[in-house]
């Protein structure tokens, strides 16, 4: 993916009140950072962070965290939550790879990814964030119980991840090619991406996924 480099956003992001600067010292701890011991859910690829935002408005009982790895736009989402006063909301400036140096296992309740980048060229396929790759590192830091909800427009990365994410060992509880003409749509809060593709007529893709027993739980009962 390329992104128009803005000048001073690093340094911007860097003094930037609403980003967490060395996330991995917290590791085990959000529930200190937040100062409750509510629910954490992540966005990972969160964009210009309407989609968290949102959310986390509607839901104050609720933490989230949005991840993004590129400065230019995280900063577009530093500037919206200027306009904000939510108290259950931070960003990170991380790759989402490192996850598990950042939440302890357990800690996350659920993962959102949001019209993720397609990697459409086979020796890219480790990079989409529904690769088994990225489902191990999602499995150390959910609970028990935790999802990970996926929305896309792109039907060719939304096939892949209907074998990609149970070849991984999860299962998937539900899923729909046609978001807002389903059962599904009660609810649904819109990306920027979904309100400008879903305006064009496109179809949306989603589907939950999650596991009875974390695989971590069950390779370390495994090694005993």
């Amino acid at each position: 993916m390329r992104l128009r480099h803005i000048p001073g956003a690093e340094e911007e992001i860097a003094k930037s009140p609403y980003v967490i600067q060395d996330p991995r010292e917290h590791k085990g701890r959000w529930n200190q950072v937040f100062g409750n011991d509510n629910p954490v859910m992540i966005e990972v690829g969160m964009g210009k962070g309407k989609f968290l935002m949102e959310l986390a408005g509607a839901n104050p009982d609720i933490n989230y965290v949005g991840i993004e790895m590129y400065s230019s736009v995280l900063l577009k989402a530093i500037q919206k939550r200027k306009d904000t006063r939510f108290s259950n909301l931070w960003f990170l400036r991380v790759d989402a790879r490192t996850l598990a140096d950042i939440f302890a296992f357990g800690e996350v309740h659920k993962i959102y990814l949001n019209f993720s980048d397609p990697w459409p060229k086979d020796r890219h396929a480790k990079r989409r964030l529904t690769s088994p790759e990225f489902m191990a590192v999602y499995d150390k830091i959910l609970t028990a119980q935790g999802a990970v909800e996926f929305k896309t427009d792109n039907r060719q990365l939304f096939d892949y991840s209907l074998e990609s994410i149970p070849g991984a060992g999860w299962t998937v509880q539900m899923h729909t090619f046609d978001l807002h003409h389903s059962p599904y749509l009660e609810g649904n809060v819109m990306t920027e991406y979904e309100t400008k593709f879903s305006g064009e007529g496109k179809p949306i893709c989603k589907l939950i996924a999650s596991r009875e027993v974390s695989l971590r739980r069950d390779d370390s009962k495994e090694r005993t």
